[in-house]
């Protein structure tokens, strides 16, 4: 159902439910971290704050999105 909202409310296109499952299943599971290459519908500054809200409107904790780049540069181990 958190995947459906997501799409309901036009954070992530209506083509693309595999993405929004990604994140939902996120999100239900209770993921700290979800790493992604997806830039274009998930690991999104521009969409993050609307499936960050649709979820916590879900009563779930949003996971942080980012890539597993951005993710080890931020742990320091990127050249």
């Amino acid at each position: 159902m958190l995947a459906r909202d997501l799409i309901r409310a036009h954070v992530l296109p209506s083509s693309e439910e595999d993405d929004a499952a990604h994140v939902a299943l996120a999100a239900v599971h209770g993921m700290d971290i979800l790493l992604t290459w997806n830039c274009r519908h998930i690991a999104n500054v521009i969409a993050a704050p609307g499936i960050r809200g649709v979820i916590e409107r879900g009563g779930y904790r949003a996971p942080t999105i980012t890539t597993p780049a951005d993710l080890l540069a931020a742990l320091g181990e990127m050249p």
